[in-house]
């Protein structure tokens, strides 16, 4: 069994929209043919209906199913909305914040991290991860088992502290590990990074799945001169023994209309092959 996913972040719809890297982005998915694209929050900038309208916008023109989750700049920015129904108008205009996608490749439970309380933090309630844990485990033998959030659990090391990553993130990542998951998308720094969480935690000799984080770059810049950021994407490409990431990054550099073109690609085993 063989997969490919598009995954994108942060698209900031009302900041520095660019119509060519819409564009592009629309050819990749037409060219590549994935199953899925995953958007990991921040469609809107400031969480005005239009924003995530024009946000929808493109992701229906990539005629191919789609997830998206909501991340912290989609909450409404005025009181007392923010509190009261953070997730109504992205409920209303994109869909259900917690969304599902499972067919005979991949399994995606989408999880809505967000916190009205904390801007740039995030954290996911017990009931999030115990929806996340049923829908995984009713997934088809084989398939990809993912969750989608936008506050990343692993960082790129040159990202700004004040990007904090998921609150109680150790105890989440155990209760992922323990679901079985293979593979957690999540975006929110604005800067690509691939690791596997036995780079960072001691697997302890335990057999079975394996787990990757992939935190994929900002689609949008709503700073065009903030200084390391780029727009780009993500391609998730799976086996049955291994999940590939492949960041795409915008270029320019050939002086004629600008491109996505490759920039990294990590390989993260399935399971603890011999």
């Amino acid at each position: 069994m063989a997969g490919c996913a598009v995954h994108i972040s942060d698209l900031h719809r009302g900041a520095n929209e660019l119509l060519e890297v819409d564009d592009a982005l629309v050819e990749l998915v037409a060219r590549i043919g994935p199953t899925l694209v995953i958007a990991t929050g921040d469609l809107a900038n400031r969480g005005r209906a239009e924003e995530l309208a024009r946000a929808r916008a493109l992701l229906d023109r990539l005629a191919v199913p789609w997830l998206a989750v909501p991340g912290n700049h989609d909450l409404p920015y005025t009181l007392p909305a923010r509190v009261t129904a953070p997730g109504r108008t992205f409920g209303r205009v994109i869909g259900p914040t917690e969304p599902v996608f499972v067919d005979a490749e991949i399994a995606v439970q989408g999880l809505d991290s967000s916190w009205a309380w904390r801007h740039q933090g995030g954290r996911l309630r017990a009931s999030s991860l115990d929806r996340a844990a049923a829908t995984l485990a009713a997934a088809p033998p084989g398939a990809l088992r993912v969750v989608a959030l936008h506050h990343h659990l692993a960082g790129a090391p040159w990202r700004a502290t004040r990007k904090l990553p998921l609150r109680s993130r150790d105890r989440v990542l155990e209760r992922f590990r323990a679901m079985g998951v293979d593979l957690v998308l999540g975006g929110h720094i604005h800067q690509s990074t691939a690791v596997g969480l036995s780079d960072i935690a001691n697997d302890d000799g335990r057999p079975g799945r394996r787990l990757a984080l992939a935190t994929a770059p900002g689609f949008g810049r709503p700073r065009p001169h903030h200084l390391g950021e780029a727009h780009g994407v993500n391609v998730v490409e799976w086996t049955s023994e291994a999940i590939s990431v492949i960041t795409l990054s915008w270029d320019v550099s050939s002086g004629e209309a600008g491109t996505f073109l490759p920039a990294a690609r990590r390989l993260f085993c399935r399971a603890n092959l011999p």
